[in-house]
């Protein structure tokens, strides 16, 4: 896909294919997440049998913002969340085997909730389904898992594939702004995929004030947390560092309880930033908030040194202060961690 082919998404039209079926098409099997936009369900389509994921968009008549559905979908009568505006312009566009398949949205009228029992404040208002490919696990419930330990080959074809998802989320001009364990997909066959574009933004070349609000504390880039308003790609390689990681340490290496918290541990793991480090860094608005007492120098190599070592050479380039100097996912995916000793293993497509 072209660069250009994404642009700006027009916010003003409608989401593509809304309502083209109604969710009674689908059997609900189980819950198997709830996040803040949202129910997700294992389900059966009723005529083919296909597994399916449907993720149910939360309406709410208190909505500021978003776009009125009453003439569109007359049943519910609500503003369609401007946050699942964007990930589905975003996720009808982005085609990518690395990248989870929006398949379709189907809509009820309130009455297949009732009858199967749910109980939220719409259940009598209808709503609207975003219907997924099915994926067995999430990494975060494998890294979890106890006894379960990934071989290096295993790593490396996760980490291939994530990075892969991103490099063409990238080209793009979409930023994913929530890479975390729970966000990431595998399936039993080893297939992984990118989920959860409910942050996600596109991007310009010149970037614009965006949210700094975004992305799990413990993988959020400390341009984010010290204010920054402009940024790129950048942000969500910090994450995949930190991802990556946790894939090498068996658990997260930042995990911070406050926004000062993680800055701290970042500071204490990547050094204190300074001028001579990260040029502009002072003139982030909470620069000064945050600012070390003390010079801290950078010790991810000593401190991670029973890493392989072309892993913490990779390590070492995504967790970069200066985001103009982290390493892209084009780049990550031609280091010589994934050509040297064991190869990446490969998923059965």
């Amino acid at each position: 896909m072209a660069i250009a082919a994404l642009g700006q998404l027009n916010l003003e039209e409608p989401p593509p294919f809304l309502g083209s079926r109604n969710v009674d098409c689908f059997k609900k099997l189980q819950q198997i997440g709830e996040g803040t936009y949202g129910q997700v369900y294992k389900a059966k389509e009723i005529e083919t049998g296909e597994i399916v994921a449907l993720k149910k968009i939360r309406m709410d008549d208190r909505e500021k913002e978003g776009m009125q559905v009453s003439e569109l979908l007359s049943p519910i009568g609500m503003k369609f969340p401007i946050t699942a505006i964007r990930e589905i312009k975003i996720l009808s566009k982005l085609h990518h085997e690395n990248v989870i398949r929006l398949k379709e949205i189907v809509v009820s009228s309130g009455q297949e909730e009732a009858n199967q029992g749910e109980t939220d404040n719409n259940k009598y208002k209808g709503g609207i389904y975003m219907v997924f490919e099915y994926m067995d696990h999430d990494l975060s419930g494998l890294v979890n898992r106890p006894r379960l330990k990934f071989t290096v080959p295993q790593i490396k074809c996760y980490m291939k594939q994530l990075l892969t998802g991103l490099h063409y989320c990238h080209v793009n001009r979409v930023l994913h702004r929530d890479i975390k364990g729970s966000n990431i997909l595998i399936d039993n066959e080893g297939n992984l995929k990118l989920w959860d574009f409910g942050l996600a933004r596109t991007f310009s070349q010149e970037p614009g004030n965006l949210t700094n609000q975004v992305i799990k504390l413990c993988y959020r880039p400390p341009e984010l947390l010290l204010g920054a308003r402009r940024y790129g790609p950048a942000i969500d390689i910090w994450s995949v560092g930190c991802i990556f990681a946790e894939l090498l340490n068996g658990k997260p290496i930042l995990p911070g309880r406050s926004e000062f918290g993680q800055l701290k541990k970042i500071y204490e793991l990547c050094g204190s930033p300074d001028e001579n480090n990260w040029p502009g860094v002072s003139e982030l608005p909470w620069y000064s908030r945050y600012k070390s007492s003390r010079p801290m120098k950078r010790s991810i190599l000593e401190t991670y040194k029973h890493f392989d070592g072309h892993a913490l050479e990779l390590l070492d380039q995504m967790l970069v202060l200066d985001p103009s100097q982290r390493i892209s996912a084009k780049d990550a995916l031609d280091s010589d961690y994934f050509w040297c000793g064991a190869l990446p293993c490969e998923p059965k497509r």
